[in-house]
């Protein structure tokens, strides 16, 4: 069910010299026991007048005695050193990577085995690789090595490069203009700019996807271009780093290639201790990379890649009857493949949504000639494979017969509902429909694959408790086997101050959108800008954009919104470089945002955030707390807004001179009873 070759998050390749590797292999070390005291190495460390406090600063900044740091790293060591799982809610200030860093580098280095630190966000990789891994090389007084693990698409194929530049290359081009980037591509290589080429490239997908590494048609030493191959090269310096950094993805699905093949096929190396930093979306990012994703668009791709009739284009572009074979299966499974997503497609319009769910036991009703066209596909394939004399082309083959044999087993596993305790459901967006199954007892799977003693894992958040409490949290996960740890914050209470203004509608009252909008420009204006607006849905926010933007415009007031000409990053980077301008933003803007300063002084929360009932996962979880006669507003609904509230309020106060307003604008937080488990979540008080 896992395809590792659709995995593709953050951009960018390893830059390194040629190099004469032996198959790659790597003489491991035998492992030890730890011979080294870990409390003592962070005792010396982080206490005052320590390594750290000698040092001058981090990043240019001061260093500030953080009692919490300490105790965060001490108990990482603990834990490291009884082999025991650890769970800690580390506040903004904290110091979270530095507190976890020191104890895992002594561990890995002593017990000459690496540790994999895991995160959600590719800003925080960055800062790991780029900044606190580095400074802590020239403070901790041990040698250790670091790699950044990425999906393996995210690195270029020098044999599929060579492809696009060889006698096939106009037919494998889909629109004859990209020989122009394919060759820009090559000059680039050859005047030994390997780190700049792929930052470019990245961004057309219709020339990555030709070029980027692929397990399924990787010939490993056997390719001619392997000693100078990018992705093997990186896993090298992978096997031999004591610190990994991944992101939960590719850690997500390494693991669940290790629960199903055993670790001798895993994608990461064989870690010896595992960090998830950013812990809070640990259940939903395994219940994504756990299950099963067919993409109409992504299949269509495939196949056009393979052959596309429209455009004449394609590797079966070649002479031979063969090939004239080959071509007109191709085209039949791309015509089946839109049958077969129709009938979906239909029951997505007729709902009148872009999701919906699909009944967990029965299977589909809808009658399929994809699945017998895709057979005899991958078995013509095979046999020209088998015959096929030219090596590059060969290899390029048995891709395709392996991706024949993935969207068979995708569509098998789907239509016949195969996972058992999983949520089936059809997702529609930008105009293309995705088939989804996710499991429903994440915790099950985590607390086999993941907390069951065979390793330390240490768990970091800023979020994770609801009123103090690890229980929500921990159950969902299926945290056993460890310890559970609330740090205080290293900021003051009276740093920010919250606001409930009177007399705002319910949101389910007919005047709360324009009353909404109204408050929103007084308090902007009030303000003077500065000003993050949070929404729990885009028709709110375009709402009170529209309402607003002539307003904003009037008195020179920059307006950022989601989901217009800007995409998030560079929202932000024009948010920080623009006073006094306000940013309306949606759900990827409540959590992994960083405005410190002037430049962000207030956080107006326009709605408590429940997730909508309609998402099929969020319906299919709550349903199951039902029919085991509990209540899922109790236990699901309310916790998950309360952790949500928490990151947004979150984005205010970034550091110790840090001063402002959290607004909340739903009248719920204090009409309602369950509005005050909302406020003990939080360490500010209503002003």
């Amino acid at each position: 069910m896992i395809d590792t070759d659709f995995l593709a998050d953050a951009a960018g390749a390893e830059d390194f010299d040629g190099f004469d590797p032996d198959d790659f292999a790597v003489d491991y070390l035998p492992e030890r026991e730890c011979q080294v005291d870990l409390r003592s190495e962070c005792e010396a460390f982080f206490s005052p007048g320590g390594t750290l406090a000698r040092s001058g600063g981090v990043n240019g900044a001061p260093c500030e005695e953080r009692p919490q740091q300490l105790t965060m790293a001490l108990a990482a060591a603990d834990a490291l050193e009884t082999g025991s799982n650890l769970c800690v809610e580390a506040p903004t200030g904290v110091g979270k990577s530095f507190a976890y860093l020191v104890p895992l580098i002594h561990y890995a280095v002593h017990r000459r085995r690496p540790a994999l630190v895991s995160t959600e966000t590719i800003n925080l990789q960055h800062q790991l690789i780029e900044k606190d891994l580095p400074f802590l090389q020239e403070l901790c007084g041990t040698d250790f090595k670091i790699a950044l693990a990425k999906g393996r698409s995210n690195y270029l194929c020098r044999r599929r490069l060579s492809l696009l530049s060889g006698e096939q290359r106009d037919a494998l081009l889909p629109i004859p203009h990209l020989a122009m980037e394919t060759e820009r591509i090559i000059r680039d290589l050859e005047a030994g700019r390997d780190q700049q080429f792929v930052s470019g490239v990245r961004g057309n997908y219709a020339v990555w996807n030709l070029v980027c590494s692929e397990s399924g048609n990787c010939a490993g030493s056997q390719c001619e271009f392997f000693r100078s191959c990018y992705y093997f090269r990186a896993r090298r310096k992978w096997d031999e780093a004591d610190i990994v950094v991944a992101n939960h993805a590719l850690f997500l699905t390494d693991l669940a290639i290790r629960a199903e093949n055993g670790s001798g096929a895993a994608l990461l190396p064989d870690y010896g201790a595992v960090l998830i930093d950013e812990a809070h979306t640990l259940e939903n990012n395994a219940a994504g990379h756990l299950g099963l994703r067919l993409n109409k668009a992504a299949m269509l791709g495939t196949l056009n890649r393979l052959y596309n009739p429209e455009r004449a284009k394609g590797l079966l572009m070649r002479q031979g009857p063969e090939m004239l074979r080959l071509r007109s299966l191709t085209q039949s499974v791309r015509d089946e493949t839109y049958g077969f997503f129709a009938p979906y497609e239909e029951l997505v319009r007729k709902s009148g949504g872009t999701s919906l769910r699909l009944p967990e036991s029965a299977p589909d009703p809808f009658p399929s000639a994809l699945v017998d066209a895709l057979i005899h596909l991958e078995n013509l394939l095979a046999d020209t494979v088998e015959n096929e004399t030219d090596e590059a082309f060969r290899t390029e083959l048995s891709s395709y017969r392996d991706r024949c044999r993935a969207f068979l087993d995708m569509i098998s596993d789907f239509t016949g509902r195969s996972m058992t305790d999983a949520v089936y459901f059809l997702e529609m967006e930008r105009d293309t429909l995705t088939l989804c199954a996710a499991p429903l007892n994440v915790a099950e799977l985590l607390a086999k694959m993941l907390f069951d003693g065979s390793l330390p894992v240490i768990l970091c958040s800023a979020t994770m408790t609801v009123a103090g409490n690890f229980d929500y949290y921990a159950g969902r996960i299926g945290f056993t086997g460890g310890k559970m740890m609330q740090l205080d914050s290293p900021f003051s209470s009276d740093q920010a101050q919250v606001v409930i203004p009177p007399g705002m509608p319910e949101p389910d009252a007919p005047d709360y959108l324009p009353s909404l909008a109204e408050k929103i420009y007084e308090l902007v204006e009030e303000n003077d800008g500065s000003a993050f607006v949070l929404f729990t849905s885009y028709r709110s926010l375009r709402y009170c954009a529209d309402a607003l933007r002539e307003r904003f415009a009037a008195g020179n007031r920059l307006l950022l919104e989601q989901g217009g000409e800007l995409d998030r990053d560079t929202m932000l980077r024009t948010f920080r470089g623009t006073p006094h301008s306000v940013l309306f933003g949606a759900d990827s803007f409540w959590t992994g945002v960083d405005v410190p300063g002037e430049n962000l002084s207030m956080v107006i929360i326009t709605r408590l955030p429940f997730a909508s009932p309609g998402s099929p996962l969020i319906a299919a979880r709550q349903e199951r707390i039902e029919r085991s006669g509990r209540s899922s507003f109790a236990e699901y609904s309310l916790p998950e807004a309360v952790l949500k509230f928490r990151q947004g309020v979150g984005r205010l106060i970034r550091n110790r001179t840090d001063r402002g307003k959290i607004v909340v604008l739903d009248s719920r937080i204090t009409g309602k009873s369950y509005g005050r488990k909302f406020l003990r979540s939080i360490p500010y008080q209503v002003g």
